[in-house]
């Protein structure tokens, strides 16, 4: 009886994206524009556009996502209310970290054939009751 070597398989990593916030200045503009600086885990892998509100974020079927944001200033708040995204291609959820209230979103990309898919970052800041939407567009790129 012979057997097959077994293919090594690799977990993926997951591609952490980051929302840098200056929240004084997106509450005062009531836009991001200006005011929003992403970034993501995967340079080597060919992501582009690092500390703008246009990130390139270079995905293959397979990859996780996590979405997280900081504010610029220590004591603001700032929160992902959510992310409108094509749910062909991703669906993201909001999750907690367990045991805190430190919420991220997380997705999974489901095909390959992702040429360029845009999507918009909701944020809630402060006290405000509405959520300021991103105005340009990130975008997974395959």
């Amino acid at each position: 009886m012979t057997t097959k070597p077994r293919q090594k398989t690799t977990p993926k990593r997951p591609i952490s994206i980051t929302a840098v916030v200056d929240c004084v200045g997106m509450l005062a503009a009531q836009s991001t524009n200006g005011h929003l600086y992403l970034y993501d885990t995967n340079r080597a892998g060919g992501s582009a556009g690092f500390g703008t509100e246009e990130l390139r974020t270079k995905v293959k079927a397979g990859d996780q996502l996590l979405w997280n944001v900081l504010a610029l200033e220590c004591e603001a708040f700032v929160a992902i209310d959510g992310i409108v995204i094509d749910p062909e291609v991703c669906e993201p959820v909001r999750k907690v970290y367990p045991g805190t209230d430190v919420a991220y979103w997380i997705g999974t990309v489901k095909k390959d054939e992702v040429s360029h898919v845009p999507y918009q970052i909701k944020f809630r800041l402060g006290t405000q009751t509405e959520p300021i939407t991103t105005t340009l567009s990130p975008a997974l790129v395959g």
